[in-house]
């Protein structure tokens, strides 16, 4: 089988190279390799052509419209979707490509996504093994999700991969609370949407216990101060989203 990988960008020449060549287009686990940019303002394009991935301008449609654009454009069947600020892990790289050439039975693959948040890896928290489908094929597979927490849902059979994708995330607190702004909105949003009400006892109870859950039962506590960190911020993001929410509804 061959593979067209796809990432979707917008102002990410910090991270596109990296994406790219952990990719290793020609001689690695793909074929092919799409940058679909909405509008960049930095380098992103330049550095993406530069680099060998063709480059297509498409306005910004959403998370996973854009994404299920990137699939449509593709010249193969199979997409390999990462995200600009990530990157696949040699081993991770080594079981795409055997893939290729033994036929599996399966539509989709999952794969463990290991991220780094502020200069520490994150094994706990609820973060690790983080598993995403990213890998599929697209007569069976597409992006879901108006708002925010897009996936692949795929009619078919799913197979595990064991090499990690690594995320890089945020590198200080003030691109984590940016970051949380802007997605507690989008949730917000998809909160209204859905018609769901938000009395008030959720912004009382679910933040307290998000930051339980987060630092005792899934043992942030093991991730260090970044661990603490974490499960402060998950509590924040629950009652920005649902006081957002609220404030939308009047």
């Amino acid at each position: 089988m061959q593979i067209s990988a796809t990432i979707v960008a917008f102002n990410e020449e910090r991270n596109i190279a990296r994406a790219i060549r952990s990719l290793g287009l020609g001689h690695g686990c793909v074929d092919e390799i799409i940058v679909v940019d909405s509008g960049s303002t930095d380098r992103t394009r330049e550095i993406a052509a530069s680099l060998g991935a063709r480059v297509v301008e498409e306005p910004w449609r959403g998370y996973a419209a854009q994404k299920n654009f990137s699939a449509s454009i593709a010249a193969n069947d199979w997409i390999l979707s990462i995200d600009a600020d990530e990157e696949l892990t040699p081993a991770l790289a080594a079981e795409i490509s055997a893939l290729k050439n033994q036929p599996s039975g399966f539509d989709g693959w999952t794969m463990p996504r290991l991220a780094r948040y502020l200069g520490r890896w994150i094994r706990y928290s609820g973060w690790y093994p983080d598993r995403k489908l990213r890998l599929y094929h697209r007569e069976s597979g597409a992006w879901q999700g108006d708002y925010v927490h897009e996936s692949v849902q795929v009619n078919g059979k799913v197979g595990q991969l064991k090499g990690d994708l690594l995320h890089f995330t945020c590198d200080s607190l003030s691109q984590h609370l940016s970051t949380i702004d802007t997605y507690t909105s989008l949730a917000a949003k998809a909160l209204i949407a859905s018609g769901k009400p938000v009395p008030i006892r959720r912004l009382v109870a679910d933040p307290p216990w998000t930051f339980v859950r987060s630092y005792i039962i899934q043992r942030g506590f093991l991730d260090g101060a970044q661990g603490l960190v974490i499960a402060s911020m998950a509590s924040f993001y629950t009652f920005m989203k649902y006081a957002k929410a609220r404030e939308m509804a009047r």
